[in-house]
């Protein structure tokens, strides 16, 4: 059957009615299932030839997936024959597109790494399955009213989702101590491209035994009825649900339980049906990576299904489970290091509580073996007292303990894990994160992607993005302005989904300056909305100073509970609403906040972006990935010797990028006598900035958030004073960011910096990370189906 016809038949199956007579999102229903039927032999041919080899098994709490059925199209190359079986109809693919929303999985880059990594594995024909959780409403929808973030549902799936597919025989049954629920997969095609290979990735719904209590519903007590039934629902409701009360952390603790103990329980099978029911050698056939501590209750996990479900000794069991897991460090920051109280594992799973407790005594023998002291064995332990050190569990069971980038591992083996490292330090490996090319470049930019099938001369580059340092000198001055010319018509677009979209009218010539990540303080959105406020402050001040036109757009969610970073979210719309209403400054300078930022608008933002900030606070981010989707697309980076900036900088050389701000070996010295208060004082311009947050000048409606904001940065003496160095880096970060903007003018110039920049991005594809991975850690050999 063609395309053409199979979508003929699912859109009628959808809507009811002829293809032309039923709605875009009817006819995104019937193509995206048609997709799946093109597929789903492949789909059961790959699950069986993986079912027999060594398999990698990648767990995680989020996967940002994006939007699937443009992307499984192209990794098909099925766009162009989709575009036409539609168009027959009169149907328009783009408008299809637009009707699917984006899977509310994730969060940040840690989900959208991972699913990066899994594009990476079917595309490279890899033997590995993602786990997670089938949220219902993922994190939140973000909405802005009177510019303080807002959080609402993202009921993502109410109108169906053709990508997953319910796998009702494989569900597993997870008990707790006060519960017992079903644990319901749903598989979702993960195509490569230029494969037949589809990989897998499993989303658990958690269902109740019993839908609800027919008894006490006949009895008129219909509360007590669908009480259980509620609880059980939770657990796959909302991704990180807000844990700064008791329950919430509970309810955290228990969707984690969930997806490992249901994961755990379909792979043990798995090894069972293939390799027989011996599970010593289980480790042979399966490898499984905790991406960070979300994960890590899969260890006392699989130690209690190999002893009490398949009667294998603590020791037997133990060295299965230390030759399985390896393990993602995405974090220096201490809060990040998951920790949890034991009276939660007591009130979920005596039995896992009782397994923790026991990895906690066998460690402490241990390491007294080894000869160390007393005060390092209770700091290494996995239990301190009433607490449960996560991170401490998986260093200690894991074969494997990785990096996400060159700085980020040396600062976890010197400073965050350095007594593990001290230990083991055999253990301990970089691999630098990536992204995708097929989403973030010949998805998103597809005038950008022509330009380089032309001067490589195929599509090479999508499966090797290396290729393209071949071409780094190849670029003429013909080159330069086509690739001046692509960047100006994505901006034009831009523009344009800027104003539908936000109201906002923005100029395509300015410089668009973006900063689009997750709001937390280290990664200092603060400091780009400062300098946004003191430049407004100069051309008030003196409106003949010649600078370039500019479009600084920001997106970013706060997590509900971090107040202090919905007062910057608060304080970034308070800017936009004085600069972009001022008549005095005429659109030289606009502000566009892009609300509820996921994937969908990131493929928007980053074709059209000159300018990549990332402007994290030396020594605090483990990698970032947006930085490698701009390089990627020909933006320039702005920002500190941070995360793989480092080696973005290393690749492309310091006349391509813009680098500013203390180094992280410069951190602590500089921090010992640090007073933020001098630079209020004495830094030029600084003043008024900060003290606008007070004076009237922007308008918090009452609330207090700018006060607390300006005080944690000025409160002298205060040991938490400025923790992120805002104001000490501020002058040299708009010494820097001035400098960029004049070198803006030199178009070629410009230019010949982004083409470098695209040129050298291979070393942050996923597709090399992946395979460093499959080398180093997992062991595993390419395997496509026959």
């Amino acid at each position: 059957m063609t395309l053409t016809d199979s979508v003929v038949s699912q859109v009628r199956a959808a809507s009811g009615r002829p293809v032309a007579e039923s709605t875009p999102m009817e006819v995104w229903h019937g193509l995206s299932s048609a997709v799946i039927d093109r597929i789903a032999d492949d789909w059961s041919a790959t699950a069986k030839t993986y079912a027999a080899t060594r398999q990698e098994h990648y767990f995680s709490a989020e996967f940002l997936m994006g939007r699937a059925l443009l992307n499984n199209l192209s990794n098909l190359g099925l766009v162009d024959e989709a575009r036409e079986a539609l168009a027959a109809h009169g149907q328009d693919l783009s408008t299809v597109l637009e009707e699917e929303p984006d899977a509310a999985l994730g969060n940040g880059g840690l989900g959208r790494l991972a699913a990066c990594f899994l594009d990476s594995c079917a595309t490279l024909d890899l033997p590995v399955t993602g786990y997670g959780i089938l949220y219902r409403y993922g994190l939140f929808k973000q909405l802005f009213e009177d510019g303080f973030q807002t959080e609402h549902p993202d009921p993502w799936m109410e109108e169906g989702y053709p990508f997953v597919i319910r796998r009702e025989e494989l569900q597993r049954v997870v008990s707790y101590a006060d519960l017992t629920v079903r644990a319901v997969p749903y598989d979702m095609p993960i195509t490569g491209y230029g494969t037949r290979n589809v990989g897998t990735l499993r989303l658990w719904r958690a269902e109740p035994v019993e839908e609800f209590d027919y008894v006490a519903f006949n009895s008129q007590r219909f509360t007590d009825a669908i009480v259980d039934r509620e609880r059980t629902h939770d657990i796959s409701r909302v991704l990180y649900p807000n844990d700064t009360t008791f329950e919430g952390k509970v309810l955290r603790v228990r969707q984690q339980y969930f997806f490992c103990s249901a994961s755990l329980q379909s792979i043990v099978d798995g090894y069972i049906a293939a390799h027989g029911d011996d599970l010593k050698g289980f480790a042979r056939y399966n490898a499984i990576q905790l991406n960070d501590t979300h994960p890590v209750l899969a260890i006392p996990e699989l130690m209690r299904l190999l002893m009490d479900e398949h009667s294998l000794g603590w020791e037997e069991a133990w060295e299965v489970v230390s030759q399985t897991f390896a393990y993602t460090n995405h974090t220096v920051l201490a809060e990040a290091l998951e920790t949890w109280e034991m009276t939660i594992f007591d009130r979920l799973f005596p039995r896992i509580a009782e397994i923790v407790r026991e990895i906690d005594r066998r460690f402490r023998l241990d390491m007294a073996g080894r000869g160390l002291d007393q005060g390092l064995i209770d700091y290494m332990a996995p239990v301190a007292g009433t607490t449960v050190r996560m991170a401490w569990i998986a260093c200690y069971a894991s074969y494997s303990i990785n990096g996400v980038a060159a700085l980020h591992t040396q600062i976890i083996a010197r400073e965050t894990l350095k007594e593990w490292h001290d230990l083991w330090p055999e253990r301990f490996n970089n691999k630098t994160n990536g992204v995708t090319p097929r989403r973030w470049l010949k998805q998103c930019n597809p005038r950008l992607a022509a330009l380089l099938d032309e001067v490589v001369g195929s599509d090479e580059w999508v499966t090797d993005l290396s290729v393209l340092a071949r071409f780094a000198d190849a670029a003429d001055e013909s080159v330069l302005d086509r690739l001046t010319e692509v960047k100006r018509a994505n901006k034009a677009d831009f523009a344009a989904w800027v104003k539908e979209r936000e109201g906002v009218d923005i100029d395509p010539e300015a410089i668009f300056d973006v900063q689009i990540k997750r709001l937390h303080e280290y990664k200092r959105q603060l400091l780009n909305a400062f300098y946004i406020l003191d430049l407004y402050f100069r051309l008030k001040e003196d409106p003949s100073l010649e600078v370039p036109n500019r479009v600084f757009v920001f997106g970013a969610k706060a997590a509900p509970g971090y107040i202090r970073a919905k007062a910057i979210i608060k304080l970034i719309n308070a800017i936009a609403d004085l600069v972009n209403a001022d008549a005095d400054i005429d659109g030289r300078l606009k502000v566009v906040f892009i609300h509820n930022y996921n994937v969908s608008p990131a493929e928007h933002i980053i074709p059209a972006a000159d300018v990549s900030e990332q402007i994290s606070t030396a020594g605090k981010e483990a990698s970032g990935t947006s930085n490698m989707k701009f390089m990627m697309n020909g933006a320039l980076t702005l920002g500190t010797l941070d995360g793989a900036n480092v080696e973005i900088l290393d690749a492309v050389g310091d006349e391509c990028a813009y680098i500013f701000g203390a180094r992280e070996d410069e951190l602590g010295e500089l921090r010992r006598d640090y007073d933020p208060r001098w630079h209020y004082e004495n830094v030029p311009g600084l003043r008024r900035v900060l003290d606008a947050l007070t004076d009237g000048t922007l308008n918090d409606n009452g609330s207090g958030w700018f006060h607390d904001l300006r005080g944690s940065l000025l409160e002298h003496g205060h040991e938490a004073a400025d923790v992120y160095y805002v104001l000490g880096d501020f002058d040299d970060y708009r010494r820097v960011k001035d400098r960029m903007a004049a070198d803006y003018a030199d178009a070629r110039g410009w230019a010949r910096k982004a083409w470098a920049n695209i040129a050298a991005s291979g070393r942050f594809s996923s597709d090399r990370t992946i395979r460093d991975y499959a080398d180093e850690v997992w062991r595993l050999d390419p395997t496509p189906i026959a």
